[in-house]
């Protein structure tokens, strides 16, 4: 049979066992992890999951239109190694695609996920990442660094671009004075304030994690609003995540999580 019937074949194996999209448990070539890729379009998924395949991924592969189909086969699924969330052209930033990102990794909490996008553009990275993705591929790089980085994903690594590793040290290295530093425009507390308003996170959460008093982080709250002329904990976040696209914060975040980064 000549690789185009086999790749085909392959794929039935991975992604069509009983009509479902996902393989019955310990029936994939003997495999106990798969990996989950999630998107939409149809033909799309199937190209990708072809693909991974073919070049021997080291796993199962199922891909589903979304969280919530598989929710409803998961029964008769093996276990998770990964989960590669494909954007397509749409940004982290758009509306809902954030959440989602939050509410999956939050669900699958030791299974990684990975976000595959047409874009690569170092917010929509960072802000993957904030949500709890595992790594940013951009459509740009090969299959072979495609599977590389979910390898890596699974491994417990976390994986971005090379290109946007060097922006990050570009941002902390230039001396340009239209970058205004974070301390700036806040003061220490306030930046981590932001930046945690800036994750969606609750005023107990950021209390816990600053080891500050309730009472405190209100007020750190009311002058963060303030001095971005926002009136509610959402438009902040907003306003933050706005200055991060301009460069103001991405140098405190670089800071802070390069070394996870390795």
């Amino acid at each position: 049979m000549g690789k185009s019937g086999y790749s085909t074949a392959r794929l039935h194996n991975y992604t069509s066992a009983n009509r479902s999209g996902v393989p019955s448990s310990g029936s994939v070539h003997g495999q106990r992890e798969y990996l989950l890729i999630l998107d939409g379009r149809a033909l799309d998924r199937e190209c990708l999951a072809s693909a991974l395949v073919d070049h021997e991924l080291g796993m199962g592969v199922a891909a589903l239109s979304s969280i919530d189909e598989w929710r409803v086969k998961k029964g008769s699924a093996p276990p998770l190694a990964a989960i590669l969330f494909n954007l397509g052209g749409r940004k982290v930033t758009d509306h809902g695609i954030a959440d989602e990102i939050r509410h999956i990794s939050s669900e699958f909490k030791s299974i990684p996920v990975v976000i595959l996008a047409d874009i690569e553009d170092l917010v929509q990275i960072l802000t993957a990442l904030e949500c709890g993705a595992r790594g940013y591929i951009p459509t740009s790089v090969g299959i072979d660094v495609c599977v590389e980085a979910i390898n890596l994903a699974a491994a417990g690594g976390i994986f971005v671009p090379a290109s946007s590793v060097l922006s990050m040290r570009h941002l902390m290295d230039s001396g340009s004075r239209d970058r205004q530093p974070l301390t700036g425009i806040f003061t220490l507390r306030q930046a981590e304030v932001a930046q945690a308003l800036r994750r969606g996170k609750a005023n107990k959460i950021i209390a816990y994690e600053l080891n500050l008093r309730e009472s405190t982080v209100k007020v750190h709250i009311r002058n963060i609003m303030k001095k971005l002329k926002a009136t509610n904990r959402t438009e902040v976040a907003y306003k933050v995540n706005d200055l991060l696209a301009e460069g103001t914060l991405a140098e405190e975040w670089t800071r802070h999580n390069t070394a996870r980064l390795g």
